[in-house]
């Protein structure tokens, strides 16, 4: 039998905060040596009370730098944490060999944020863009048990070894992507996971490779549309 951790499995449980919490701007957890996880505190946020948790991973060759624009404005304003992860290598583990260190250190991460704030177990979302996506949409999959949403960006791929839950899944893809064909990556997926029982959001828009403003719009809408304000 697989490892349960060479399937991706997360031990992440919400706990209460046991430290202080950080101020309002973006924080490198001071976990690592290298590509250290990084963290957006909105102003107004009250560590006491349930908060709503996106963690985004940057696609292939990214960066935490790189990718937290795609959300960092909608997390200031909604008032939203958000956790952006590095991997490792220049792509997550997942893509290269299978689970490993990346998912390790999530984990690691994940337990920084929830020791400093509560955190909202309705609204803990996986978000990504390119292979950040594919990575979200297999972890978030996987780890159902504590994920609610996900929300994929022109992803590629989806490697599952177990399903846990039923999260909410938002997926878009541009119909001219030139790097991940729509037809083999976007369809397929939304088709798949909807015949699987999961809720899926499926937006196709006249785009190339890239994430559209208007849709991340649409896909926080989509994260906060259940009564959090």
């Amino acid at each position: 039998m697989m490892d349960r951790y060479l399937k991706g499995h997360l031990d992440f449980t919400h706990r209460h905060p046991a430290l202080l919490p950080l101020p309002p701007g973006r924080h490198d957890l001071g976990l690592f040596d290298e590509r250290d996880a990084v963290l957006v505190v909105p102003n107004g946020i009250d560590p006491s009370r349930p908060t709503p948790l996106v963690v985004l991973f940057h696609g292939g060759g990214g960066s935490a730098q790189k990718i937290l624009p795609m959300l960092e404005a909608h997390a200031t304003r909604r008032r939203f944490l958000l956790l952006a992860p590095q991997s490792l290598f220049p792509t997550w583990d997942i893509v290269i060999g299978g689970n490993g260190p990346d998912r390790e250190r999530l984990d690691i991460a994940l337990a920084a944020v929830a020791d400093r704030f509560t955190l909202d177990p309705a609204h803990l979302a996986f978000a990504g863009h390119s292979d950040g996506g594919s990575y979200a949409m297999s972890l978030g999959i996987t780890n159902g048990q504590f994920v609610t949403h996900i929300i994929v960006s022109s992803a590629g791929f989806m490697t599952l070894q177990r399903q846990e839950g039923a999260p909410r899944i938002f997926m878009s893809h541009g119909t001219r992507d030139e790097q991940i064909p729509i037809a083999r990556s976007g369809r397929k997926h939304s088709a798949a996971l909807t015949n699987a029982g999961y809720d899926v959001t499926y937006v196709e828009y006249d785009g190339l490779h890239a994430y559209l403003p208007e849709v991340v719009e649409r896909a926080v809408a989509f994260f906060l549309s259940d009564g959090f304000t």
